[in-house]
């Protein structure tokens, strides 16, 4: 069960061409068996005979019509066809493919391999800056992070989530005199993070126009770099205010962290480390600052200590990469943030690279979220919340499972809507490439029609409906220890959908695409919720009754199992 359909095929291929032509040796070419773009031409289809007709000096066809010839055919293969110039189409037994999917039925991880046992992955996601509020931008890198953190785990990877979080820097300098001059006690307390955000703007403001207030702005900030302990002290408190901030909207979201350490951390590291690289010749000093210069790369130049001797993110990036291959050995550090960083991690790896840092180290960039002019009527210049967005969130979602089941308890529906509004914020995201430019739309996040979380939740919860229906009807018989009949071709095609989600979970960590999972998912509930309107259910003759509850059943799991992946709730009734 632990080794996808299209591996398996494409393993077994590979044989009957080293079988057919055993004159050559195939190490160069690529033979590979992947799921047919079109029922007509079976369920899965290999191209390879095309490519290694020339090496063969045959037609194509000639190579592929060999290879049907003399291929043995394994247990789950019913025929081989050929197709076109010399393709080879696959159809799978009806039989072996039911029996597949009663063993998926009772699969943890329904089929999915894993892969990554014995390796580790740090993910550094979210990331927000100390004493100011999370927004919108927040969302994307921490729910596609949490999303790929996911899933990595269901692969069996030891993956270490990290949130780096923006506690040091010049703002403190500014926000501490901010604190001490207009402090409003009583407002601290009800709202912490909205009162250190508007000490650092009318601070910042402040010093904006008068030079003096911004030199003392600089002295607090030299002795809290010096360890001043009332500073400490202050700085500790903005920390403490912020996390517990941050943790709130984690919780909300279903977001946690094994690591939660800021730029602080890594910060007496720092003129070692400078120190190291100028040693190495990685860095050189240019007009007063040291910096990396990577034309080899095609890079500019990276400043690494700027000419009045301070340090940038690019060295607490630097310190960081150090620290985690030192004490968790990864074999890869993925950093999900929006495009606007592609510059700052295309150097920090490449001085990475010349220190001889072996760990992988991938960018997942993202374009950004942007919202309808006038979706919220709460905004602080063009910053919307986040605690604004999942409070409208779950509003709008209360509304939509009070017009579906009115007679639902309202502490049910108040449970409902936190998950469905929830999942329809994640899944805006999650669904969509996350390269591009996502405009969030109410209308569509909360469709029950079409490609949204509420589809996909209120799908999983017809069919546990279904099921409720079946053990009312016949209390006395057990649909689970039936056999599942494929006989139907919508069954058929829910079977072949089933199975290629033990491919789609790899394929989606392996392009750092959840996008992928989620497009799987909705094409899944798409078809089943066709084949329920199309064919009888509880009505159906005994034993095809049990068959299509039985098959609902696999597919609630992996809807199930796909949502949670995606850090999306699947409530039991809507």
């Amino acid at each position: 069960m632990k080794e996808p359909m299209d591996i398996m095929l494409t393993s077994w291929m590979r044989r009957n061409f080293e079988s057919a032509f055993p004159e050559i040796a195939l190490n160069d070419f690529q033979i590979r068996v992947a799921p047919a773009t079109s029922p007509e031409f079976g369920d899965y289809q290999c191209n390879a005979a095309m490519a290694l007709a020339k090496k063969l000096k045959l037609p194509p066809r000639a190579v592929a019509s060999r290879i049907i010839e003399k291929a043995e055919k394994p247990e789950c293969v019913a025929r081989l066809d050929l197709a076109g110039p010399g393709f080879i189409n696959i159809f799978l037994s009806n039989e072996w493919l039911a029996q597949r999917i009663e063993k998926l039925g009772q699969d943890g991880q329904s089929g999915v391999p894993n892969i990554g046992e014995n390796r580790t992955v740090i993910i550094d996601y979210s990331s927000p800056n100390i004493a100011k509020p999370m927004h919108i931008g927040h969302i994307r890198s921490t729910v596609i992070g949490n999303a790929l953190y996911r899933i990595l785990r269901f692969l069996g990877y030891n993956v270490i989530a990290d949130n780096h979080l923006g506690d040091w820097g010049t703002q403190f300098g500014i926000l501490i005199m901010g604190f001490r001059n207009f402090a409003d006690e009583k407002a601290l307390a009800e709202s912490p993070i909205e009162e250190l955000e508007r000490l650092y703007v009318k601070s910042y403001e402040k010093a904006s126009q008068d030079e003096a207030w911004m030199e003392k702005c600089r002295q607090e900030l030299v002795k809290l770099q010096s360890g001043d302990a009332e500073n400490i002290a202050l700085w500790e408190k903005f920390v403490k205010l912020s996390i517990a901030d941050f943790e709130n909207i984690y919780r909300r979201l279903d977001v946690k962290f094994d690591l939660v350490r800021g730029e602080s951390y890594y910060h007496e590291r720092l003129p070692e480390l400078v120190a190291n690289l100028r040693e190495k010749g990685i860095i050189r000093e240019s007009e007063g600052a040291l910096a990396a210069f990577l034309e080899d790369e095609k890079l500019p130049p990276a400043i690494v200590r700027k000419s009045d001797g301070a340090y940038n993110y690019l060295t607490t990036d630097l310190a960081t990469v150090l620290s985690r291959v030192g004490e968790f050995n990864p074999e890869a550090i993925i950093y999900v943030t929006d495009e606007r960083q592609q510059l700052h991690f295309n150097q920090l790896f490449a001085i990475c690279r010349r220190m001889g840092i072996a760990t992988r180290l991938n960018h997942v960039w993202f374009g950004l979220m942007r919202l309808p002019q006038g979706t919220f009527s709460t905004r602080e210049g063009n910053v919307i919340k986040l605690i604004k967005l999942l409070d409208e969130a779950e509003s709008r979602a209360f509304t939509l499972v009070q017009e579906i089941n009115p007679e639902m308890p309202d502490t049910e529906k108040r449970e409902v809507a936190r998950a469905v509004g929830i999942g329809a914020v994640k899944y805006a995201d999650l669904s969509q490439n996350p390269q591009s430019v996502v405009t969030f739309s109410w209308e569509k996040a909360l469709a029950l029609n079409g490609n949204s979380a509420p589809y996909l939740q209120y799908t999983y919860a017809r069919i546990r409906s279904v099921e409720s229906k079946y053990r009312q009807q016949f209390p006395n018989t057990e649909f689970a220890a039936c056999n599942i009949i494929l006989k139907e071709p919508q069954e058929r095609l829910l079977a072949l959908h089933l199975i290629r989600f033990a491919e789609i979970v790899p394929l989606a960590a392996q392009l750092f695409k959840p996008s992928i999972l989620a497009e799987y998912l909705y094409q899944l509930a798409s078809v089943y919720n066709l084949f329920y309107q199309n064919v009888p259910f509880l009505k159906a003759p005994d034993g095809v009754r049990e068959s299509r509850i039985r098959l609902g059943g696999v597919i609630a799991g992996v809807l199930k199992k796909g949502l949670y992946l995606l850090g999306i709730e699947t409530p039991e009734r809507i």
